[in-house]
Parts: C-alpha cells; structure tokens; sequence
C-alpha cells in the first residue's frame, strides 16, 4: 500500500489546472484590454448580465452598428460574387482604419453600387425592352405575311360562298373574314403582337382559347435570342406571338390576360415600309445603349476590384470589433460607472500571459488606472482545458463525442491514442490492406496545408480532420496483418521458411494431411503452412478469440486501474477502499485467472482447471464489499458532530500515508468534505494557495444526505459492474468476429473472383476479374470494412473502457478567441 501512494499523480494526463478571476477594467482601456485577451485566446469570460435582454445590455448600439457594417460586407461580397469576381485573399497594404472611417466608407460603397446597379438595371429593362420590340418587329411581320398570302389563291371561292349564302358573315371564320375585307380597319378584325417567357406559352394560349371562346387566332414563332432578366441575371428564352381578333371587347380582355401572364406588347404596322424604319431606329439604339451598359459594367466592375482587395481585412476588422463589444455586454459596471467588472476563467499557466497582455492594454490606452487582475474563488466546476496539437485532436474530440471530461478527471484521449487504432487493426488485419490506407493517410497529411485552407465538404472535412488517426490505424493494421501473415489473404514466407513440411511425396498436392514438423517455430506470426490446412479455421478462431479476451481483460483493468488515480486525485478514500480494491478482486478472480490460462497453456502447454474455488470465493465477497459498506460508512460521517475532523480521522486511519499528506489532508477537510460526488463546504475559505498551486474551484453549498438515495445508487453501480464484467468481457469478442469476418471476406474475393478469372485464357475474363476484384477491395474492404472496424472500436472505448473510470459531465473550456472568429460564417 505503501508503494501505490507513492505512485505518479498523472498530471500531465489530466485538464490544465483553471483558476477564477475577475478584472476591473478602466473604461477608456476596456475595449483594448479585451481585444488584447482576444488575441491571446485563453480567457473565458463569464456574462454577468444573463438575466437582461440583448437589447438591454450597455454596448447594444455599437452591437447594432457592427451587424449593419456586417450587412453591408455582405451585400458587397454578393455583387462581387454575382459580377464573377474573386475577392482578393491577399491581405491590403492600406493603413489601418478606424471603424467610424470603415462605417463611413462602407456607407459610401453601398450607396455608390446601389445607384450604379440601379441604373444599370434601368439601362438593362430599356435594353430588353427594345431587344424584344426588334423581335416582336421581325417575327410579327413573317406571321402577319404568311396570314396575308392566301388572300389571292381563296379569292373566286370566298366571293361565291359570299353570293350563295346570305348569312356568311355570321358563320364564317375569322380568317376568312379577314382575307375577304382586305385589311382589318375596314372591317373590325385587329391583332396584338408581343413577346412572352417559353415556360408561359402553352398556359397564355389556353386562357385566350377559353376567354374568347376560339374567336382568335394565335400564331407564334421562338424569339431567336435570349433575355437577360436584370432581377436573377439570368438568361430567359422567349416566344413571339400574335394573336388576332375581332371587337373591342375582346381586346380589353386580351390585355388583361398578357398583364396577368407578364407578356410585353409591342405596336407592330401593317406595312411593310414603317416596319423597316421603325426597325432601323431601334437597332440604332440598341448600338448606344450596349455601349453605355458595356461602359458602366466595366466602370462597376473596377470599383469592386478595388473594393475585393480590402473585403477581406474589413470583414475580419468588422468581426473582431462585434466580438469584443459582445465580451463587453457580457461585463458589468461598478458603482462608480468609471470601471466595467468582468469575470472568467484562465489556466493557471496562463496568469502571467493574460497580466502582461491587460498591462500593454493600459498603457496603449494611456490610461491612468491600472487594470486590476484578481483572483477568487467560485462555487462552479472549473471547464476542462486539453492542450491538444495536430496529431493528438483527433483523439480528444472522439473522447467529447461521449462526453467531455469532469475538471480534472483522468483523460481517456491519452490511452486511446495507442488503444483506439491498435483494436481497430486486431479486426481489420491485413498488411496489403493496411499499405492502402497509410498511402491515403500520407496524402492528406502530405497536403496538410493546401487542404486545411480548402473549405471540403462533410465526408472530405471529417475524414481530413482524422488524418493522423487513420495513420496509426493503418500502420497497426499493418503489423497486425504481418502477425496473421495476411496480403490480400494471401500468406507469405517474409521471415524464413515455414516450420511443417509434408511427411512424403503423396501429400505434396494436399496441403492438409500428413505435415510435420521438422524445425524451430515460425519466427514472427502465424505460419504459412496453416494456410489451406484442414485446421486453418480451428486454430484462427482459437487464437483470435483467446487473444480478444486478453485484450479486453487488459484495457478493462487499465480503466479499472484509472479510477484509482482519479479517487486519489479527488482525495476519495472511500471509493479507493470500497470500490477500486473490490472491483479488482472480482475482475480478476474471474476473467483475470481466465487470462493467465490462457498465457499458461501457450507458453507452457500445461492445463489447469477453469474455476479455483478460493477465486470464486473471493468474486463472491467482492460484491456486498461493494454495496454496503460505502453507504453505511457516509451515514455515519453525516450523522457526527464534526464531520469534516472525523472524515480527516477516517482517512488517515484507512492508510499509512507520508507526513505530508497528513498536514495536507487536515487542511483540505478543514475546508471541504468530498463524499460520491458530493461536495460538502464549511464557511470559510482558504488562502493557503500559492501562485503557482493555486485553484479556483472551491466547493458548492451542503446537500441534505439522503442515505436512501446514496444506498440505491450504489446498488445501481454495483449491479451494473457486476453484470458488466460479463457482458464487457464478451464484448470483446468482436475482436475475433470482425477479423474472422475481414479474412473471410478477402479469401472470398481472392479465390472465388480473381483467381476464378485468371484461370481463363481469355484476357477480357481476367480483366473483369481484376476490375471486380478492386472494385469489391476499394469499396467493401477498404470502405465497409473499415467503417465497420472503426465503429466498433468506438464502441468498446466508450461502453467497455471509458464506463470504468469516465463521468464526462464536464464542459469545454471556450476561450475568447479571435482566430476561431474565422472558422464559421457570420
């Protein structure tokens, strides 16, 4: 016992230790002290004015005025976007401005581009306008001719019609009406001519059937050039049409149909003659109107070059001023309303960074009050703080996908860096398989930085992100594969020759039947010979299925062997004595001899018999070890007058420990008791801390114990670990299931497709045997199988590994922090 507490701390495995300050902030160097920590990035303020609206808060206006700055930004990224502009991403050689100037340059840009795309859509309607008149001109006058062709070859046979039958004009067509009376002044018969969008033609031509009962004649032809709509800045295609008719009223009604429908109608004459002038005239003006809007768009599209080059540095000039102004509403006055009081958290380590940034702050301010940085206590749980770089946040954020770790809490992302990719390869074997993906994972880290300056979608971002986690899941998968000897299933003698060899030369075809051994063992994973062997299937599952139950014992005891630390950390002896030591016992008297048998007869070949009745003993005992004495042993501490001193006493009676550790524990429980995760607090506070040790996170306010709570929760644990033990250790048994699986799968693809096909002469057979045989590697092995693995270690760390020592009921430390401005869209 005496040698365990003298074991590491594991402080390098545990969060930055965070202390609670507050700050007195000078108004005049308020703004530059934040924007100051905003750079630094390792300050998390606390909002003092949670209870108040947004709209309630001191710096709501220089908030508000920032959002419509924001607006502006980006209605001039949108019009560089729509002009196909790219906004420069090199940073501007201009001087820095302040945001009053910003604001009223901005002002300025926007006005300036919404008077010039107001005037260049009014050019561009002017434009489409005579763009489709010239159209409607030229389309309108073939259909009017092609109406008026007939006329001569139907002239004899309308004027009999017209002598035989009174009553002509009354059952006649409107066509014929119209060739007979020559042109339509003499007669009442008219036409409208105009332009409408392809997608409304068919719709436009049944309402004018319907409303004039099929008194009408409707003629159309494609207009041969697109539109620009000044509105999407799209190109619209569009159909001329004339429509032809007879009486004023169903004029009025034709009107009121190409309004509703947005058809555009253009006067068309008769004659030929003013057709040709009208048209001169407006393809003259559409010569000067191209190139006046030609001009403007090019004068438009040098103001937002000009603008692109300083959009970026604006953006982000713009971003940082909300952010700050956002921390300042988060700050309280003092009395004196001179000074804004904030609070928050920092690591430890930090303190001496955080006082030099708010120092320069004063100074560049040339302020003449001092900030005051100050350190206090707090009821609330400190955030946990992972220091974490490239390789190890991968890692991490699998372990907050569960759950983030309580302050100070041991971090499973340690262990999972080496655990997590070596489960993965014990499933996913195979070392021609493994060369894949390492070659996958060295190009993305090879294009580390052109990749992490891409914006990637959501398959390519969360695969770039885990980059260094599938490095090491294929190099282990690599060596896995060698100890099964596996390339594509296919076994190799890379390390000598193998052990067997045939008894004679009758067994030479059959590779399953009469091998000896004739020299020392295999020397690096399983031998090739088993390959093909009647006792290929017996001996793999035999030796995965063993070798998974070794695993899981061993990552197991090392979760069970963390909650130690985390016990000692947290100075709970209780949970030392009444929980690691019975958890142990059970563990092993069960699984744990398991597993040595399993060691025994491999190196030994010996056996020995399953169960060992002082080991059943003992499992047995564990269990009440578990349940009742800790609930009991809590009663009774409450029930004591002086239940801080007698905790002390308990816990210096339970151990020898060092004479340091007993002045250190009188003077912890003099402050605080600890009891399952419950704090229990006196009145006052301790200032024995130093500088360097000291921590902010003071405990809560007393509970009322409520022993019938306490028991039932412990009976829950109790229960479940039981019961765990077994179905955790089985758990592990997808070790053996995903691997069975992955070297059946390769076997299959390997014998049945490839080696199927290339017994063929044929050379198209072996190519579509190739094809099938990569296309079911890539997509199956390597993608399926490879999701599947990855799953299913997730599973065993978080359920099997992380549920004996893991609360994570912690939450993130989020800093001010201006460089994580960039990351997310306004």
């Amino acid at each position: 016992m005496e040698y365990i507490q003298h074991l590491p701390t594991m402080d390098l495995m545990r969060s930055e230790k965070m202390m609670f300050v507050q700050l007195i902030l000078p108004v005049e160097s308020a703004h530059r002290a934040i924007s100051y920590l905003g750079q630094l990035g390792l300050m998390q303020f606390r909002d003092l004015n949670d209870e108040k609206s947004p709209f309630q808060r001191t710096f709501v206006n220089q908030v508000k005025r920032c959002a419509e700055m924001t607006r502006k930004l980006r209605f001039i990224k949108d019009q560089i976007h729509k002009a196909c502009l790219t906004p420069s991403s090199n940073s501007s050689s201009q001087s820095d401005t302040d945001l009053e100037e910003l604001e009223i340059q901005l002002a300025e840009h926007e006005h300036g581009l919404s008077e010039m795309n107001a005037n260049s859509e009014k050019l561009q309607r002017t434009y489409n306008e005579l763009l489709e008149f010239k159209m409607v001109l030229q389309k309108a006058g073939d259909l009017l001719l092609l109406s008026e062709s007939p006329m001569t070859a139907q002239d004899t046979e309308l004027n009999d019609n017209v002598h035989i039958s009174d009553d002509y004009a009354d059952t006649s067509s409107l066509l014929d009406q119209e060739i007979l009376n020559g042109p339509s002044t003499q007669c009442g018969v008219g036409f409208i001519s105009g332009i409408i969008p392809k997608s409304k033609v068919l719709r436009f031509e049944r309402m004018l059937f319907r409303t004039t009962r099929g008194n009408m004649l409707f003629n159309q032809a494609p207009a041969y050039d697109q539109i620009l709509d000044p509105a999407t800045n799209e190109m619209v295609e569009k159909t001329v049409f004339v429509v032809s008719f007879s009486g004023e009223q169903v004029r009025i009604k034709i009107l009121k149909i190409c309004e509703a429908f947005g058809a555009n109608c253009y006067p068309v004459p008769e004659e030929m003659t003013k057709r040709r002038h009208i048209t001169q005239e407006v393809l003259s003006h559409l010569s000067d109107l191209k190139t006046t809007l030609e001009a403007g768009l090019c004068h438009r599209d040098k103001v937002l070059t000009s603008i692109g080059f300083h959009l970026p540095k604006w953006m982000n000039m713009v971003k940082r001023e909300k952010a700050v102004y956002d921390t300042l509403n988060m700050l309280n006055f003092d009395v004196t309303k001179k000074c804004l009081v904030g609070e928050g958290w920092c690591p430890i380590f930090a303190k001496t960074k955080i006082q030099e940034a708010l120092l320069r702050a004063t100074c560049d301010s040339n302020s003449q009050a001092d900030i005051i940085f100050h350190v206090k206590d707090s009821v609330e749980s400190p955030p946990t703080y992972f220091q974490t770089n490239n390789f190890t946040y991968a890692y991490q954020e699998i372990v907050n996908a569960y759950g983030v770790a309580k302050y100070q809490e041991a971090n499973p992302a340690v262990y999972s860096i080496i655990t997590f990719p070596f489960l993965f390869a014990v499933m996913f074997g195979d070392w021609g398989h493994g060369i894949c993906l390492l070659l996958g994972a060295l190009i993305l880290i090879v294009r580390e930085k052109k990749l992490g300056s891409q914006k990637l979608g959501s398959f390519m971002e969360m695969l770039f992100g885990g980059r260094y986690v599938l490095l090491l899941m294929s190099l282990f998968s690599i060596y896995c594969g060698l100890i099964y000897n596996e390339f594509f299933s296919v076994p190799f003698n890379i390390f000598g020759s193998s052990a067997y060899r045939c008894r004679d030369a009758t067994c030479s075809e059959s590779r399953s039947i009469g091998l000896v051994k004739y020299q020392d063992t295999y020397p690096f994973g399983v031998d090739p010979s088993w390959r093909g062997s009647r006792s290929e299937l017996p001996f793999l599952n035999s030796l995965k299925m063993k070798m998974s139950i070794l695993f899981g014992i061993a990552q197991m005891n090392l979760g069970i062997v963390l909650s130690y630390f985390n016990a000692r950390h947290f100075r709970n002896l209780l949970d030392v004595k009444y929980q690691f030591v019975p958890q142990m016992i059970f563990l092993n008297s069960l699984f744990g001899y398991l597993s040595l048998l399993i060691i025994t007869k491999w190196c030994t070949g010996s056996k020995a018999d399953l169960y060992h009745v002082i080991l059943l003993l003992l499992a047995g005992i564990a269990v009440p070890w578990m349940l009742f004495p800790k609930p009991y042993i809590l009663k009774r501490l409450h029930s004591e007058v002086l239940p801080n001193v007698f905790s002390s006493a308990v816990y210096l009676s339970l151990a020898p420990l060092s004479w340091e550790m007993v002045v250190e524990t009188l003077l912890y429980n003099c402050t605080c008791t600890r009891f399952h995760g419950r704090t229990y607090q006196s009145l006052e506070t301790s200032d024995i801390y130093t500088d360097g040790e000291y921590d902010s996170a003071s405990q809560s306010d007393p509970e009322e114990f409520d022993f019938t709570e306490v028991f039932v929760h412990q009976m829950i644990h109790t229960i479940e670990f039981v019961l765990g033990a077994v179905s955790n250790t089985a758990s592990y048994l997808r070790l053996w299931a995903l691997s069975l699986a992955h070297s059946e799968l390769s076997t299959v693809f390997y014998e049945k497709v490839l080696l199927l096909a290339w017994g063929y002469d044929s050379l198209v057979i072996r190519l579509v045997g190739l094809a099938v045989f990569a296309f079911a590697t890539a997509f199956i092995l390597l993608m399926m199988e490879t999701l599947s693995a990855f799953l299913h270690a997730l599973r065993l760390h978080w359920v099997e590994f992380q549920n004996k020592f893991y609360s994570g009921d912690g939450y993130k430390f989020e800093p001010f922090l201006f460089p994580a401005l960039n990351d997310g869209e306004d």
